[in-house]
Protein backbone atom coordinates (compact mmCIF):
# COMPACT_ATOMS: atom_id res chain seq x y z
CA UNK A 1 0.00 0.00 0.00
CA UNK A 2 2.75 2.73 1.15
CA UNK A 3 4.83 1.71 -2.17
CA UNK A 4 1.53 2.45 -4.19
CA UNK A 5 1.04 5.78 -2.42
CA UNK A 6 4.82 6.69 -3.58
CA UNK A 7 4.19 5.60 -6.73
CA UNK A 8 0.78 7.41 -7.24
CA UNK A 9 2.23 10.95 -5.93
CA UNK A 10 5.18 10.61 -8.15
CA UNK A 11 2.66 10.20 -11.14
CA UNK A 12 0.89 13.24 -10.09
CA UNK A 13 3.36 15.51 -9.56
CA UNK A 14 4.88 14.60 -13.19
CA UNK A 15 1.63 15.08 -14.66
CA UNK A 16 0.70 18.35 -11.94
CA UNK A 17 4.67 19.79 -13.27
CA UNK A 18 3.53 18.79 -17.13
CA UNK A 19 -0.15 20.45 -16.58
CA UNK A 20 1.77 23.70 -15.57
CA UNK A 21 4.72 23.63 -18.63
CA UNK A 22 1.31 23.41 -20.94
CA UNK A 23 0.30 26.25 -19.15
CA UNK A 24 3.22 28.39 -19.50
CA UNK A 25 3.40 27.57 -23.61
CA UNK A 26 -0.16 28.29 -24.59
CA UNK A 27 0.25 31.30 -22.31
CA UNK A 28 2.88 34.47 -21.69
CA UNK A 29 4.62 32.79 -18.61
CA UNK A 30 5.67 36.49 -17.60
CA UNK A 31 1.41 37.48 -17.67
CA UNK A 32 0.96 34.69 -15.01
CA UNK A 33 4.03 35.45 -12.79
CA UNK A 34 2.28 39.51 -12.92
CA UNK A 35 -1.60 37.73 -12.23
CA UNK A 36 -0.07 35.67 -8.78
CA UNK A 37 2.16 39.44 -7.58
CA UNK A 38 -1.30 40.79 -8.15
CA UNK A 39 -3.22 38.66 -6.26
CA UNK A 40 -3.47 39.20 -2.53
CA UNK A 41 -1.25 36.80 -0.45
CA UNK A 42 -3.03 37.76 2.96
CA UNK A 43 -5.60 35.48 1.42
CA UNK A 44 -3.80 32.62 1.75
CA UNK A 45 -4.81 31.82 5.49
CA UNK A 46 -8.30 32.03 4.16
CA UNK A 47 -8.10 29.76 1.81
CA UNK A 48 -6.45 27.35 3.89
CA UNK A 49 -9.07 27.72 6.34
CA UNK A 50 -11.57 27.28 4.24
CA UNK A 51 -10.07 23.44 2.91
CA UNK A 52 -9.29 22.30 6.24
CA UNK A 53 -13.43 23.46 7.27
CA UNK A 54 -13.80 20.54 4.23
CA UNK A 55 -11.89 18.70 5.62
CA UNK A 56 -13.39 18.79 9.30
CA UNK A 57 -16.29 18.88 8.23
CA UNK A 58 -15.66 15.59 5.81
CA UNK A 59 -14.47 14.10 9.42
CA UNK A 60 -17.81 14.40 10.55
CA UNK A 61 -19.03 12.09 8.12
CA UNK A 62 -16.61 9.74 8.59
CA UNK A 63 -17.17 9.33 12.60
CA UNK A 64 -20.75 9.00 11.42
CA UNK A 65 -20.40 5.93 9.49
CA UNK A 66 -17.39 4.25 11.78
CA UNK A 67 -20.17 4.73 14.66
CA UNK A 68 -23.03 3.52 11.97
CA UNK A 69 -20.67 0.07 11.86
CA UNK A 70 -20.07 0.06 15.38
CA UNK A 71 -16.18 0.17 14.55
CA UNK A 72 -14.62 1.47 18.46
CA UNK A 73 -11.98 3.91 17.96
CA UNK A 74 -10.88 6.59 19.95
CA UNK A 75 -11.49 10.13 18.23
CA UNK A 76 -8.20 11.42 18.33
CA UNK A 77 -6.77 7.91 16.65
CA UNK A 78 -9.91 8.55 14.53
CA UNK A 79 -8.85 11.47 13.28
CA UNK A 80 -5.42 10.60 12.69
CA UNK A 81 -6.44 7.86 10.10
CA UNK A 82 -8.88 9.98 8.39
CA UNK A 83 -6.55 13.06 7.96
CA UNK A 84 -3.84 10.63 6.68
CA UNK A 85 -6.17 8.99 4.01
CA UNK A 86 -5.86 13.11 2.67
CA UNK A 87 -2.88 11.47 1.35
CA UNK A 88 -4.34 9.41 -1.39
CA UNK A 89 -6.83 12.64 -2.76
CA UNK A 90 -4.26 12.63 -6.14
CA UNK A 91 -5.50 8.97 -6.84
CA UNK A 92 -8.41 8.30 -9.12
CA UNK A 93 -11.68 9.79 -7.68
CA UNK A 94 -9.71 9.66 -4.29
CA UNK A 95 -10.65 6.09 -3.76
CA UNK A 96 -6.91 5.51 -3.16
CA UNK A 97 -7.98 6.83 0.59
CA UNK A 98 -8.85 3.13 1.30
CA UNK A 99 -5.56 3.61 2.60
CA UNK A 100 -7.65 4.59 5.84
CA UNK A 101 -8.93 1.13 5.95
CA UNK A 102 -5.52 -0.53 5.54
CA UNK A 103 -4.84 1.31 8.77
CA UNK A 104 -7.61 0.89 10.93
CA UNK A 105 -7.28 -3.23 9.88
CA UNK A 106 -2.94 -2.08 10.80
CA UNK A 107 -3.81 -0.83 14.07
CA UNK A 108 -7.53 -1.87 15.36
CA UNK A 109 -7.54 -5.42 13.35
CA UNK A 110 -10.90 -4.25 11.46
CA UNK A 111 -11.42 -6.04 8.61
CA UNK A 112 -10.31 -4.19 5.45
CA UNK A 113 -14.05 -5.92 3.60
CA UNK A 114 -16.17 -4.21 6.25
CA UNK A 115 -14.34 -0.84 6.19
CA UNK A 116 -13.85 -0.20 2.45
CA UNK A 117 -17.29 0.36 2.55
CA UNK A 118 -17.44 3.63 4.21
CA UNK A 119 -14.43 4.75 1.59
CA UNK A 120 -16.90 4.10 -1.26
CA UNK A 121 -20.02 5.96 0.56
CA UNK A 122 -17.57 9.00 1.50
CA UNK A 123 -17.26 9.22 -2.58
CA UNK A 124 -20.63 8.16 -3.15
CA UNK A 125 -22.37 11.17 -0.95
CA UNK A 126 -18.96 13.65 -2.19
CA UNK A 127 -19.97 12.79 -5.78
CA UNK A 128 -23.60 13.27 -5.34
CA UNK A 129 -23.13 16.62 -3.14
CA UNK A 130 -21.02 17.96 -5.92
CA UNK A 131 -23.48 16.74 -8.75
CA UNK A 132 -26.32 18.71 -6.62
CA UNK A 133 -24.19 21.45 -6.65
CA UNK A 134 -24.07 21.95 -10.14
CA UNK A 135 -27.11 21.08 -11.34
CA UNK A 136 -28.68 23.99 -9.48
CA UNK A 137 -25.66 26.54 -10.95
CA UNK A 138 -26.71 24.69 -14.62
CA UNK A 139 -30.15 25.21 -14.06
CA UNK A 140 -29.92 28.70 -12.63
CA UNK A 141 -27.16 29.55 -15.91
CA UNK A 142 -29.36 27.72 -18.24
CA UNK A 143 -26.02 25.45 -18.71
CA UNK A 144 -27.42 21.86 -19.79
CA UNK A 145 -24.63 19.61 -19.33
CA UNK A 146 -25.05 15.88 -20.32
CA UNK A 147 -22.25 14.81 -18.31
CA UNK A 148 -24.03 16.35 -14.91
CA UNK A 149 -27.15 13.87 -15.87
CA UNK A 150 -25.47 10.53 -16.53
CA UNK A 151 -23.26 11.23 -13.51
CA UNK A 152 -26.46 11.86 -10.95
CA UNK A 153 -27.89 8.87 -12.77
CA UNK A 154 -25.67 6.25 -12.54
CA UNK A 155 -24.84 7.19 -8.80
CA UNK A 156 -29.25 7.01 -8.02
CA UNK A 157 -29.03 3.90 -10.18
CA UNK A 158 -26.16 2.41 -7.75
CA UNK A 159 -27.57 3.58 -4.51
CA UNK A 160 -31.42 1.51 -5.69
CA UNK A 161 -29.08 -1.78 -6.69
CA UNK A 162 -27.31 -1.41 -3.57
CA UNK A 163 -30.30 -0.95 -1.21
CA UNK A 164 -32.57 -3.57 -2.53
CA UNK A 165 -31.29 -6.60 -1.15
CA UNK A 166 -33.17 -8.94 -4.21
CA UNK A 167 -31.15 -7.21 -7.13
CA UNK A 168 -27.79 -6.83 -5.24
CA UNK A 169 -28.05 -10.72 -4.19
CA UNK A 170 -28.78 -11.60 -7.66
CA UNK A 171 -25.69 -9.68 -8.63
CA UNK A 172 -23.06 -10.83 -5.53
CA UNK A 173 -24.45 -14.50 -7.04
CA UNK A 174 -23.37 -13.73 -10.98
CA UNK A 175 -19.89 -12.96 -9.50
CA UNK A 176 -19.99 -16.39 -7.93
CA UNK A 177 -20.09 -17.92 -11.29
CA UNK A 178 -16.28 -16.15 -12.19
CA UNK A 179 -13.14 -17.78 -11.22
CA UNK A 180 -11.21 -15.01 -10.54
CA UNK A 181 -13.59 -13.30 -8.12
CA UNK A 182 -15.18 -17.06 -6.72
CA UNK A 183 -12.47 -16.79 -4.26
CA UNK A 184 -13.31 -13.71 -2.80
CA UNK A 185 -17.48 -13.60 -2.36
CA UNK A 186 -17.05 -13.43 1.49
CA UNK A 187 -15.30 -10.24 1.13
CA UNK A 188 -17.40 -8.85 -1.36
CA UNK A 189 -20.65 -9.91 0.72
CA UNK A 190 -18.95 -8.42 3.87
CA UNK A 191 -18.68 -5.22 1.72
CA UNK A 192 -21.81 -5.63 0.82
CA UNK A 193 -23.36 -5.58 4.25
CA UNK A 194 -21.45 -2.54 5.41
CA UNK A 195 -22.50 -0.58 2.07
CA UNK A 196 -26.53 -1.59 2.35
CA UNK A 197 -25.83 0.08 6.22
CA UNK A 198 -24.37 3.13 4.95
CA UNK A 199 -26.90 4.01 2.11
CA UNK A 200 -30.21 3.43 4.13
CA UNK A 201 -31.91 6.54 3.18
CA UNK A 202 -31.58 8.50 6.88
CA UNK A 203 -28.23 7.84 6.15
CA UNK A 204 -27.44 8.71 3.01
CA UNK A 205 -29.71 11.95 3.04
CA UNK A 206 -27.90 13.29 6.30
CA UNK A 207 -24.55 13.16 4.86
CA UNK A 208 -25.41 14.17 1.57
CA UNK A 209 -26.23 17.40 3.17
CA UNK A 210 -23.13 17.38 5.69
CA UNK A 211 -21.54 16.63 1.93
CA UNK A 212 -22.90 20.10 0.29
CA UNK A 213 -21.61 21.89 3.23
CA UNK A 214 -18.16 20.65 3.16
CA UNK A 215 -17.61 21.19 -0.44
CA UNK A 216 -19.42 24.50 -0.77
CA UNK A 217 -16.32 25.58 1.93
CA UNK A 218 -13.78 24.94 -1.54
CA UNK A 219 -16.63 26.54 -3.81
CA UNK A 220 -16.04 29.90 -1.80
CA UNK A 221 -12.40 29.48 -1.98
CA UNK A 222 -12.50 29.36 -5.39
CA UNK A 223 -15.06 32.82 -5.21
CA UNK A 224 -13.03 34.20 -2.98
CA UNK A 225 -10.10 33.98 -5.77
CA UNK A 226 -11.90 35.44 -8.53
CA UNK A 227 -13.55 38.46 -6.29
CA UNK A 228 -9.49 38.88 -5.22
CA UNK A 229 -8.68 39.20 -8.76
CA UNK A 230 -11.48 42.07 -9.42
CA UNK A 231 -13.80 39.46 -11.33
CA UNK A 232 -17.78 40.25 -10.45
CA UNK A 233 -19.13 36.73 -10.35
CA UNK A 234 -21.90 35.41 -8.26
CA UNK A 235 -21.05 32.53 -5.64
CA UNK A 236 -23.85 30.54 -6.88
CA UNK A 237 -21.91 30.65 -10.47
CA UNK A 238 -18.56 29.90 -9.26
CA UNK A 239 -19.65 26.89 -7.03
CA UNK A 240 -21.10 25.91 -9.92
CA UNK A 241 -18.15 25.72 -12.16
CA UNK A 242 -15.76 24.48 -9.21
CA UNK A 243 -18.74 21.60 -8.74
CA UNK A 244 -18.36 20.77 -12.35
CA UNK A 245 -14.97 20.71 -12.72
CA UNK A 246 -14.53 18.51 -9.60
CA UNK A 247 -16.73 16.28 -11.13
CA UNK A 248 -15.24 16.36 -14.39
CA UNK A 249 -12.06 15.19 -13.08
CA UNK A 250 -13.93 12.41 -10.62
CA UNK A 251 -15.55 10.90 -13.81
CA UNK A 252 -12.30 11.04 -15.71
CA UNK A 253 -10.72 8.84 -13.88
CA UNK A 254 -7.11 10.66 -13.68
CA UNK A 255 -5.30 10.99 -10.10
CA UNK A 256 -7.16 13.89 -8.80
CA UNK A 257 -8.37 14.48 -11.47
CA UNK A 258 -5.17 16.40 -12.65
CA UNK A 259 -5.29 17.81 -16.37
CA UNK A 260 -9.55 17.43 -16.80
CA UNK A 261 -10.50 19.44 -13.30
CA UNK A 262 -7.87 22.20 -14.72
CA UNK A 263 -8.75 22.08 -17.72
CA UNK A 264 -12.35 22.66 -17.26
CA UNK A 265 -12.32 25.19 -14.72
CA UNK A 266 -9.52 27.47 -17.17
CA UNK A 267 -12.14 27.35 -20.34
CA UNK A 268 -15.21 28.04 -18.39
CA UNK A 269 -13.70 30.65 -16.99
CA UNK A 270 -12.46 31.77 -19.87
CA UNK A 271 -16.02 31.26 -21.70
CA UNK A 272 -17.30 33.30 -19.05
CA UNK A 273 -15.17 36.66 -20.23
CA UNK A 274 -12.51 36.04 -17.76
CA UNK A 275 -9.07 36.88 -19.12
CA UNK A 276 -7.16 33.60 -19.86
CA UNK A 277 -4.05 34.79 -17.79
CA UNK A 278 -6.31 35.75 -15.21
CA UNK A 279 -8.24 32.44 -15.20
CA UNK A 280 -4.77 30.04 -15.32
CA UNK A 281 -3.79 31.66 -12.24
CA UNK A 282 -6.77 31.12 -10.48
CA UNK A 283 -6.79 27.37 -10.97
CA UNK A 284 -3.53 27.33 -10.10
CA UNK A 285 -4.11 28.79 -6.90
CA UNK A 286 -7.43 26.91 -6.32
CA UNK A 287 -5.77 23.18 -6.90
CA UNK A 288 -2.84 24.49 -4.90
CA UNK A 289 -4.67 25.37 -2.06
CA UNK A 290 -7.09 22.42 -2.00
CA UNK A 291 -5.52 19.44 -3.47
CA UNK A 292 -1.60 19.84 -2.66
CA UNK A 293 -2.88 21.16 0.53
CA UNK A 294 -4.86 18.00 1.49
CA UNK A 295 -1.68 15.79 -0.08
CA UNK A 296 0.70 17.65 1.72
CA UNK A 297 -1.48 17.41 4.98
CA UNK A 298 -2.13 13.66 4.67
CA UNK A 299 1.68 12.88 3.95
CA UNK A 300 2.77 14.69 7.71
CA UNK A 301 -0.15 13.28 9.38
CA UNK A 302 0.95 9.33 8.02
CA UNK A 303 4.51 10.42 8.82
CA UNK A 304 3.71 10.81 12.48
CA UNK A 305 1.38 8.05 12.61
CA UNK A 306 3.17 5.90 11.41
CA UNK A 307 6.39 6.94 13.08
CA UNK A 308 4.03 6.54 16.61
CA UNK A 309 2.27 3.11 15.56
CA UNK A 310 6.14 1.64 15.08
CA UNK A 311 7.27 2.88 18.17
CA UNK A 312 4.42 1.56 20.25
CA UNK A 313 4.61 -1.79 18.60
CA UNK A 314 8.64 -2.15 18.85
CA UNK A 315 7.53 -1.38 22.93
CA UNK A 316 5.19 -3.96 22.77
CA UNK A 317 7.59 -6.54 21.53
CA UNK A 318 10.49 -5.59 23.99
CA UNK A 319 7.94 -5.84 26.76
CA UNK A 320 7.15 -9.69 25.39
CA UNK A 321 10.46 -10.42 24.07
Amino acid sequence: MFEKLKKNLVISLLITAFIFFLFGVFTDFSSIIDSFKKFNWLLLPVLLFLSLGNYFVRFIKWEFYLRLLKIKIARLLSAKIFFSGLAMSASPAKMGEVLKSFLLKEIINEPISKTASIIFAERLTDLLSLTFLAIVGGLYFHYNNVLIYLTASFFIVLIIVISNRVIAEKIILLFTRLPLVKNQISNIKNLYESAYILLQPKALFSMLAVSIVSWFFECFGFYLILFNFEQSFSILWSTFVYAFSIIAGAVSMLPGGLGVTEGSLSLIMIKGGIPQVTAIATTIIIRTMTLWFAVILGLTVLFFLRKEYNNSLNKTRSKNG
